[in-house]
């Protein structure tokens, strides 16, 4: 498993989320954009301060990034990725293989798993 460089300044997100392609699933919406190095993908993850307290949040954000680490060795690589949870899903009742399903899902439709 290669490692994955996560994506931390604001004009770095800015650029995937306003050039990148998005895709949206159940829980999650994923935007995607081609980066200059062909050899890794870099991970963003955004969550709405709104959503949730930071105990859940950063429970979220660690079952995203477990579940996309569950896929890394089988995606295309040379990609910015970022990872947005969408307000109208529920908190309180979410399971990893709800969020593993739906990381599988959005990743198919945006053609790099």
């Amino acid at each position: 498993m290669k490692k994955t460089i996560m994506l931390k300044k604001n004009y770095e997100f800015r650029n995937v989320l306003s050039k990148g392609k998005g895709f949206s699933g159940k829980f999650i919406t994923v935007f995607v954009l081609k980066n200059n190095n062909q050899d890794i993908n870099f991970l963003g993850l955004a969550i709405s301060s709104k959503i949730a307290k930071a105990v859940r949040r950063n429970r979220i954000k660690r079952l995203i990034k477990e579940s996309y680490y569950f896929f890394e060795e089988h995606m295309k690589k040379g990609n910015s990725i970022v990872f947005l949870w969408n307000k109208h899903a529920n908190v309180n009742k979410i399971y990893f293989f709800d969020i593993k399903e739906d990381v599988e899902n959005v990743l198919k439709k945006a053609q790099i798993l």
